[in-house]
């Protein structure tokens, strides 16, 4: 088993590497770069370039550019830079921002209790309602109630979160008929003088819609993995020999099929969890206007905050990666007909 986790980790290392140079090199052909960003902030005198000291209404001179490629780093070789960014991330050094003046590191802990507010209410209530569904549906195979529910998680599914967020904005937001929910953030701004009761109203109160948008097309998947699981069990040797003995189909289902059938998905545990903080939370952050890693990303990405974009990119590469490796060490604890040979194949 350890041999199989040092090899897994030795091969994270060249993938790291590729992403982060393909992001680096990228990065290095793109317009509108920091320095150039600053430049224009600092041509039209505002704030940005007032933070430096070298404000002016009448333009920017050669020296000051100067200043700016030396404050940024962009004064020396892209090589040598690059050098430079692996060895800050080989120590978990992910830098400071260009704009925020703030550590990358302390950005992402900051913004971390919107998304995880965000993934682990989807990833709860996805797994909540989709795997007891996914029961319902393989005992009742081919029923109108398969038929029906189906056909209600596949448009869910069709339908993309950022676009059914749009529509409960118009219907419940305020955008055209009912105004039952808050537009922006996870609290009012009253929230600090709240009683206990009232803050736990006040926070459900503010992230209903954007959990939502969230979980409606996240049914899909997992109710027909746990359809497609349970079916493949029920029609295996060992049930017909159960049922054959006289047990109760309560029994047969609940004793035998359910703790196999639910492999695919308790192996799947890491990758859900950790995927429900990330994926999707982009739109749904920007459209509810909630200030998470979503948002973040984007914003880095529209003012070229490179360190935030490549800070970001590294620690979700590896946060991946590892969940990767949790997840295939998952099938091997939890089926032991599984040995770690095979999945080195």
């Amino acid at each position: 088993m350890w041999s199989y986790i040092l090899k897994r980790i030795l091969l994270m290392i060249p993938t790291l590497l590729g992403v982060l140079t393909l992001t680096f090199a990228v990065i290095q052909f793109v317009p509108g770069g920091p320095v150039e960003q600053a430049v224009h902030d600092l041509r039209r005198g505002n704030e940005q370039g007032g933070a430096f000291g070298m404000r002016t209404h009448t333009g920017v001179d050669a020296q000051q550019v100067a200043q700016l490629k030396a404050l940024y780093g962009f004064d020396k070789p892209p090589l040598e830079r690059y050098v430079s960014m692996l060895g800050k991330f080989a120590r978990f050094d992910l830098g400071d921002s260009y704009f925020r003046h703030q550590s990358v590191w302390s950005l992402i802990v900051s913004k971390l209790p919107v998304s995880i507010s965000i993934g682990l209410w989807t990833f709860f209530i996805t797994y909540l309602i989709s795997v007891p569904l996914g029961i319902a549906k393989a005992v009742r195979n081919g029923s109108k109630f398969d038929v029906a529910t189906s056909l209600i998680v596949l448009v869910g599914f069709a339908i993309p979160g950022f676009v059914l967020g749009v529509l409960l904005l118009v219907l419940f937001g305020g955008g055209t008929f009912w105004q039952l929910f808050p537009l922006r953030n996870l609290t009012s701004d009253n929230w600090a003088t709240l009683s206990v009761g009232g803050k736990i109203v006040d926070y459900l109160w503010h992230i209903t819609l954007p959990v939502v948008a969230s979980v409606v097309g996240s049914f899909a998947v997992i109710t027909m993995l746990t359809k497609n699981a349970f079916l493949d069990e029920i029609r295996k040797q060992y049930v017909l020999t159960a049922r054959a003995k006289g047990l109760s189909e309560r029994r047969v289902l609940w004793k035998h099929v359910f703790r196999n059938a639910l492999l695919p998905l308790i192996v799947g545990f890491p990758a859900a969890f950790i995927g429900a903080f990330f994926t999707g939370s982009l739109l749904i952050e920007t459209l509810f206007s909630l200030d998470g890693l979503g948002l973040l990303s984007y914003e880095s990405v529209v003012r070229r905050d490179y360190p935030v974009v490549l800070g970001t990119l590294y620690l979700f590469t590896l946060i991946g990666l590892a969940t990767k490796l949790i997840s295939d060490l998952c099938y091997v604890w939890v089926d032991p007909r599984i040995q770690f040979e095979q999945l080195e194949r």
